[in-house]
C-alpha cells in the first residue's frame, strides 16, 4: 500500500458468548475460535479452519449501491467443529448450508457464527474439507479504519471499487478475513452491461443476456482476503502478454486515460527487472486498474494489478509491483509484520532510482535518516493499529533492509538472499522472526546488534552501529 491519510477487536464477553452459543449438548467437536489474536485486531479471522477457495457470485447495482451475493467457501477443519465463524460487516445474511444441509446464523456485530445441523457435524472432523455456501444481500459499506482511512466498498463516480487493506474485504463477502488465511478465488461479477467489472488473476469468460454483463475471474495462486478486489465502473481496457508469459490486463478510467499510458506501459519492464533483484514473478497474471482521482485516496497492492488513485508515478508503480513478491506471495503472518512488506516495497523505489535516475541508494538511505517522522516508532512495533501505514513502517522498514546489505557487504550475496527468501516463502506466509532467521542462517552472522537498533531500537542509532 501507499502511505495514506484498520476494524476493533471482539470484545472478550462477547466472544466467550459465542463461543458458548456453538456448544449444544451431543454435539461432536468444539467451535473455532472468535478471531485469530492478532496484535492489532485480535477479533479478525477465526480459528477451527483453513479455507482453500472462495466462489464468489456477486450480483451489483451500483447506482443503487445495492449487492447481492453467493459465497461458497471450500474449507479444510483444524479440529473437530461444532460451529464455525465468518467475518461480515454490514450485509443481511438470507441464509447458508454446509455440505448441501441448512445450517443454523446467528450474528453479533461482524461475527456469524454457522452450526451445522446434526446430520453434517459429525463430518466436520479434524482434515476433512467440507463446503459453506452463504447468501446475502444489501448495501456494502465504506469502512472507517483506526487511522482515518477508507476501506471496503468505496462508491466512485462512475461505479465503486473494494479495498481490503486490512480488514475491508468482509464489507463485500463473507471469510476468514486475516491474511494468515490464503486462499485461490472465483469472482464473477454481473454489473449494467454499459459498466466494466474487474478482479483479481485472469478473466475466464463474459457474457451479457438482458443488459447485464457477467466477469468471471480467476486468481489460482493463494491470496490474502485483503487483497481481493472488485472494480466497477467504466474502463478503458487492454490485454497483451510480456516476453516472459505473463498476461498484462490493464484498465483505466478514461478520465486518467492519457495521463496514465506512459507509465503503464511501462510495467513489462518494471516486473522484469523486479524479477532480476528479487526472483521470478510469483503470478500468471500482472496489471494495473486506475480509477479517476477523487474516486479514492490510497494505491493499494490488489493480488495481480494495483489499484491506484488516478495516474500513477513510476516511483508508485515501481512499489506496488515489489508489492505482488513482498506481502503478495510472501504475505505476513500478523499485522505486526506489516514492515516486511512496506519496507521491502520501499527498498524497490530507492533501488529502481540508483539503477534508472542516477539517486545511489545510499542517498536516499541518508535521506530518510534525516527525518524526524521515520524514528516516531520501531518499524517491527508499531504502538497501535492506527500506526501501521505510518511513515517508520515504510522508510525505516527500508532502511532495515540496507543496513542488512551493508553488513552482508556483496551485493551479490544480499540479492541472493532476497531471493531466497522470496523462494523459501512462496505463496505462503511469514513473520518477522522468520526473516531475521532467514538473514542470520544465509550470511551466518549473528545480527542482533542490528535488529535491536534497526528495527526494535525506540531512538535513532548511529549509522556507525
Amino acid at each position: 500500500m501507499n502511505l495514506r491519510p484498520p476494524a476493533p477487536a471482539v470484545p472478550l464477553l462477547l466472544a466467550l458468548a459465542l463461543l458458548g452459543a456453538g456448544c449444544t449438548g451431543g454435539v461432536e467437536g468444539t467451535p473455532g475460535a472468535v478471531g485469530l489474536r492478532d496484535p492489532y485486531f485480535p477479533g479478525l479471522g477465526n480459528g477451527g479452519y483453513d479455507v482453500t477457495h472462495y466462489g464468489l457470485e456477486l450480483d451489483v447495482d451500483p447506482a443503487a449501491n445495492r449487492l447481492r451475493g453467493t459465497a461458497t467457501i471450500t474449507a479444510r477443519a483444524t479440529q473437530d467443529l461444532s460451529a464455525f465463524h465468518l467475518d461480515l460487516a454490514g450485509l443481511d445474511v438470507e441464509g447458508a448450508t454446509v455440505e448441501g444441509r441448512r445450517a443454523s446464523v446467528n450474528r453479533a456485530g461482524k461475527e456469524l457464527t454457522i452450526r451445522p445441523g446434526a446430520a453434517v457435524e459429525g463430518r466436520l472432523r479434524k482434515g476433512r474439507t467440507f463446503t459453506t455456501v452463504v447468501r446475502y444481500s444489501g448495501s456494502p459499506q465504506t469502512l472507517t479504519d483506526a487511522d482515518g482511512g477508507k476501506e471496503g466498498w468505496l462508491r466512485t463516480a462512475d461505479g465503486a471499487v473494494a479495498l481490503g487493506e486490512p480488514s475491508g474485504s468482509m464489507a463485500w463477502f463473507p471469510g476468514n478475513h486475516h491474511p494468515s488465511d490464503k486462499a485461490a478465488y472465483d469472482i464473477e461479477v454481473t454489473v449494467p452491461e454499459e459498466l466494466a467489472a474487474l478482479s483479481n488473476g485472469e478473466l475466464v469468460s463474459r457474457r451479457t443476456a438482458d443488459g447485464r454483463t457477467a466477469y468471471r475471474w480467476r486468481a489460482r495462486e493463494p491470496m490474502a482476503s485483503y487483497l481481493a478486489t472488485v472494480a466497477v465502473g467504466r474502463f478503458a481496457t487492454q490485454e497483451s502478454v510480456t516476453p516472459e508469459g505473463i498476461r498484462l490486463f490493464t484498465a483505466v478510467d478514461p478520465e486518467s486515460a492519457t495521463a496514465s499510458q506512459d507509465v503503464l506501459d511501462e510495467i513489462p519492464a518494471v516486473l522484469k527487472w523486479s524479477a532480476q533483484k528479487f526472483g521470478p514473478y510469483p503470478f500468471t497474471s500482472a496489471g494495473a486498474i486506475v480509477e479517476r482521482k477523487g474516486d479514492s485516496t490510497y494505491a493499494l497492492e490488489t493480488q495481480n494489478r494495483p489499484v491506484f488513485p488516478g495516474p500513477p508515478d513510476t516511483a508508485l508503480l515501481v512499489h506496488e509491483l515489489a508489492h505482488q513478491w513482498f506481502g503478495n506471495s510472501v504475505t505476513p503472518a500478523t499485522w505486526r509484520d506489516l514492515w516486511l512488506n512496506e519496507g521491502f516495497a520501499t527498498y524497490a523505489e530507492w533501488l529502481w532510482a540508483a539503477d534508472h535516475d542516477d539517486v545511489p541508494v545510499q542517498e536516499s538511505f541518508d535521506e530518510a535518516y534525516e527525518d524526524d517522522a521515520n524514528w516516531a516508532f520501531p518499524p517491527a512495533d508499531p504502538p497501535g493499529a492506527a500506526d501501521l501505514f505510518e511513515p517508520p513502517v515504510y522508510a525505516r522498514g527500508a532502511m532495515v533492509v540496507h543496513r542488512i546489505r551493508l553488513a552482508i557487504d556483496d551485493d551479490a550475496a544480499f540479492f541472493a538472499l532476497v531471493k531466497g527468501w522470496t523462494k523459501a516463502h512462496r505463496h505462503r506466509n511469514a513473520s518477522t522472526e522468520d526473516f531475521t532467521a532467514h538473514v542470520e542462517e544465509e550470511t551466518g552472522q549473528d545480527l542482533t546488534g542490528l535488529w535491536d537498533a534497526w528495527l526494535y531500537g525506540e531512538s535513532r542509532p548511529s549509522v556507525e552501529d
